[in-house]
């Protein structure tokens, strides 16, 4: 098919072909001889064939490697590394006056992807957009022909929802246009999350100001509790964060009731004795359990030891038995959230780990002598559903392996929950059930592994036939003469065909499967209950008060969170990891162990834009504006008239957001309980920035004078006063001053010198040592190396600044130091040193910015024992693989590499 295609391709564009192939020659030898060297540096992948006739585009290089290998050479394969262009960074780029006109730019590293993706286009016959089955997915592949200029009827989208040879071929079958209401759906919610973060989130300073000032006033060490991350909002992250942060309210002012249960040893003659409860009273219509805000039967032990009087000689007999048989479905194969939510409770994954493994999964694994293929299908989708030969050949699967038994007489099919499913076609599932987890495994990674075996199992499960349970329940009626007679209960079920269940593990194990949240857990263990009739009579061998309390729903686990925003329509598959992360990173929200816990910043962020935004804190609110971008996807409203649907009451709450804001800050700032500013006598107040509370002057943006919270009043006197010292490049006085680092030097004529140094560090014309060049070489330019001096110590720069901007510490790369460079880059052919940043030392590439592998530890000389690949040290004497699971001591590499 892929022939034929090509040769009618060939008729057809014959003419643009010839004038593709002048302007080609005019570049000469000389552009083939750097096109491979320039395209690695640019970190393109690229599966490189001049006389190729059929360009690919993809997203990634692991793709783009696997899907090379599928088709022929008249094919030439380039990975766009995910987006090319987007909307600015540090400026909203988007202009609402204009019918919220994007201005898109081109990403700092992606010109050279460009500039080959542009060259290769003019060359092919045909252009093949092949990103990935999604909105993102479509906008990129509209932004990759944009930006490069591919235009005409020769430019079609294809997609792969698995990369296997036969689903490759297939997608060309159904080649089409770019669906542009995809990606106006795709553009609404960019420029959408683009207008709250940049709108809303300079409002959270402000917003907090009053808070903090109260809480110091209160208690001024109330301040070094919080930690303040980026303060930021969005539309998406800001109603997870209230999710979290009622849950945690709800549990804070949770009061548990106590109530008590009687547990009975009942044997029956010629029988094993069994477990029941007490389950009622005579006469009496409370249950055991508080329910509905009614007392429970035993509130207290005082009634529980009045019960077990009662009891005390009664004689005990059966009063029904029922019997059920019991079938339970197994569940259908995973979408994203539900993957997300399984791996978390099966597996220990966070949802970025879960996707960053199923990327790899999708894009592609060396399988030996079947060479590079995909082993799942796409892994953003909120479908359950699955291709016919796919439930064919998983139905063959289990005839093979356990029987004809253990499929249904039809397959099964399962619908998606969602109104509209947007994402990818089909849910994520093994491309092939041949490839057994088993046969896999020595490829794969061990997260790899355990992740497809997750995705194996439950899409082999969801087409085998029920599990079937026999549920007993017995009624035993307990009562002794001239008192009142209680009932108690007993359930047992036993497992009478495995059905799924063979497969699929237990089904306390499955998050799908667990009690509503918040519910008690079962009354009774599961248990075999022996074979009882009506009336036959029962000994008592003990009678067991227990004390129990109700419970408080429990906190939010990534797993449970993710279920929640997909139940209330929140989000998309493809936003939840990256949501949950947010708030974790913006310090709103903590892991403890696996739970999810709202920090007192989070708590008050919530509050405030709860008061001031209640439709953007709004869930159901949240929700209809996803179901208002499907109506956008399926063509059925302007994505403009979205927007401004969204916008317009948006801009007005934020105009009195801010009215109010100033207006409270003018009130406030009459009181002046922090002094009066140094520099214009305006009342100094408490302001709260990116890095923390801070005081600043009332009389913003005409006086921008700050101090921190801990100086005093006159520090800004003291700040500006000038000292003995000479700015080196103006000739003005320099003055001690503030910064998030401690003091410093800084001229007094900034902002149009902005000279400044450590206090401690002399002036570059007094320095002599410190631009004095040493026995050192820049390895970058070959110009000395020579001694300076920054805010976080000496170290040693080039010479060429700034042409070359190369630095490193004073160990330098001396290779008898003990961080000296030890290892090459395994990601380019680099090599890796040692690095400064305010966090401390760190290990990265040589080449950066084109390769930005980085190592927080020491790499080692000595290659991994069991793949070879790059260890870093782990602790004082271990080590570890970056490539594999490997981990063991220093001591035992000699060893194993002398092969003892």
């Amino acid at each position: 098919m892929l022939n034929s295609m090509a040769a009618t391709t060939r008729r057809t564009t014959g003419a643009r072909k010839t004038s593709a192939k002048s302007a080609t020659r005019k570049n000469g030898a000389a552009a083939s001889r750097g096109a491979r060297p320039a395209a690695r540096a640019a970190g393109t992948a690229r599966r490189r064939n001049p006389n190729a006739s059929q360009l690919v585009i993809v997203e990634s290089p692991a793709k783009a490697r696997t899907i090379g290998q599928f088709l022929g050479r008249e094919f030439e394969v380039i990975a766009s590394m995910g987006h090319v262009r987007d909307l600015p960074e540090g400026r909203l780029g988007v202009r609402p006056d204009q019918d919220f006109a994007p201005t898109y730019v081109t990403s700092k590293d992606k010109g050279k992807v460009i500039a080959d993706i542009k060259e290769a286009g003019e060359r092919a016959e045909r252009v093949f957009l092949a990103t990935d089955p999604d909105r993102e997915g479509e906008a990129i592949a509209w932004h990759v022909a944009e930006s490069a200029g591919l235009k005409g009827d020769h430019v079609r989208r294809v997609v792969f929802h698995s990369i296997t040879a036969d689903a490759v071929r297939e997608s060309f079958d159904h080649e089409r246009d770019i669906d542009m209401e995809l990606v106006n759906a795709q553009q609404a919610r960019r420029i959408e999350d683009r207008l709250v973060g940049f709108k809303l989130s300079p409002l959270i300073g402000p917003l907090l100001g009053p808070e903090f000032d109260r809480l110091y006033r209160e208690d001024a060490s109330a301040l070094r509790d919080i930690d303040i991350g980026r303060l930021s909002a969005g539309r998406v992250q800001s109603v997870a964060l209230r999710l979290v942060v009622e849950r945690d309210t709800e549990i804070a002012a949770f009061n548990a009731v106590e109530y008590w249960s009687i547990e009975a040893s009942l044997k029956p003659d010629n029988a094993p004795a069994f477990a029941a409860r007490l389950h009622s009273r005579e006469g009496d219509p409370r249950g055991i359990e508080p329910s509905r805000g009614k007392e429970p039967l035993l509130p207290n032990e005082d009634a529980a030891r009045a019960a077990l009087r009662d009891l005390d000689g009664a004689r005990y007999s059966v009063a029904s038995v029922t019997r059920n048989r019991e079938r339970e479905r197994p569940r259908p194969p995973f979408t994203t959230s539900t993957l997300q939510q399984e791996a978390s409770s099966r597996l220990g994954f966070q949802a970025t780990r879960t996707m960053s493994v199923a990327q790899n999964l999708y894009e592609g694994i060396q399988l030996g002598s079947e060479g590079r293929v995909g082993l799942i299908t796409y892994m953003r989708t909120d479908s359950p559903q699955v291709a016919p030969v796919a439930v064919a050949e998983t139905r063959r699967h289990v005839v093979e392996r356990w029987g004809q038994d253990y499929v249904p007489k039809s397959a099964r099919s399962y619908t998606t929950r969602s109104k509209v499913a947007q994402e990818a076609h089909e849910a994520i599932r093994p491309t092939s059930i041949a490839r057994t987890p088993e046969s896999v495994r020595g490829s794969l990674t061990s997260d790899q592994a355990r992740l497809y075996e997750l995705i194996w199992n439950r899409m082999v499960a969801s087409q085998m036939s029920d599990a079937e349970y026999d549920r007993t329940t017995v009624n035993v009626d307990a009562s002794a003469e001239g008192r009142p007679g209680y009932v108690f209960r007993a359930s047992g079920r036993v497992q009478r065909f495995a059905g799924f269940r063979v497969l699929y593990g237990d089904a306390q194990a499955d998050p799908d499967a667990t009690p509503e949240e918040g519910a008690e857990e079962e009354a009774q263990p599961r248990q075999a209950l022996p074979d009882l009739a009506e009336r036959q009579a029962l000994a008592c061998e003990a009678l067991t008060p227990n004390r129990h309390e109700t419970k408080p729903p429990p906190r939010y686990t990534e797993a449970t969170l993710v279920r929640k925003l997909e139940e209330e329509g929140i989000g998309r598959p493809s936003t939840y990891a990256a949501t949950v992360g947010t708030i974790v990173d913006r310090k709103y929200v903590e892991r403890q162990r696996r739970t999810l816990l709202s920090t007192q910043l989070g708590r008050m962020v919530c509050g405030q834009l709860r008061a001031h935004f209640p439709d953007i804190m709004d869930v159901k609110y949240t929700s209809r504006m996803e179901n208002q971008l499907d109506e956008v996807a399926n063509g059925k409203q302007a994505w403009t008239a979205y927007l401004h649907e969204f916008y317009d009451p948006f801009s007005k709450s934020l105009d009195d957001t801010w009215d109010r804001v100033r207006a409270e800050g003018a009130s406030s700032a009459t009181e002046a309980p922090y002094g009066p500013c140094s520099r214009c006598g305006k009342p100094m107040v408490m302001k709260v920035g990116r890095n923390g509370p801070f005081l600043g002057c009332s009389g913003y943006p005409e006086c921008r004078n700050t101090r921190n919270l801990d100086e005093p009043e006159d520090a800004g006197d003291e700040a500006e006063a000038p000292i003995d010292v000479t700015c080196e490049k103006c000739g003005k006085p320099m003055a001690v001053r503030n910064g998030r680092y401690g003091k410093f030097l800084s001229c007094t004529g900034y902002p149009k010198c902005k000279n400044s140094r450590n206090l401690d560090a002399p002036a570059a014309s007094d320095a002599g040592e410190e631009e004095a060049p040493i026995d050192a070489t820049c390895e970058k330019c070959g110009k000395p190396m020579a001694l300076k001096v920054g805010r976080r110590g000496k170290f040693l720069g080039c010479t060429g600044f700034p042409q070359c901007k190369n630095t490193r510490d004073l160990a330098g790369p001396n290779e008898d130091a003990p961080d000296a460079v030890t290892a090459p880059c395994p990601k380019c052919d680099g090599a890796l040193r040692q690095r400064r940043s305010r966090r401390g030392p760190f290990w990265g590439c040589s080449n950066y910015p084109t390769c930005r592998f980085t190592l927080s530890t020491r790499p080692l000389a000595e290659p991994c024992p069991e793949c070879d690949g790059l260890l870093r040290a782990d602790g004082e004497d271990g080590a570890r693989c970056t490539n594999c699971v490997w981990r063991g001591p220093i001591a035992s590499l000699a060893g194993a590499a002398a092969g003892v």
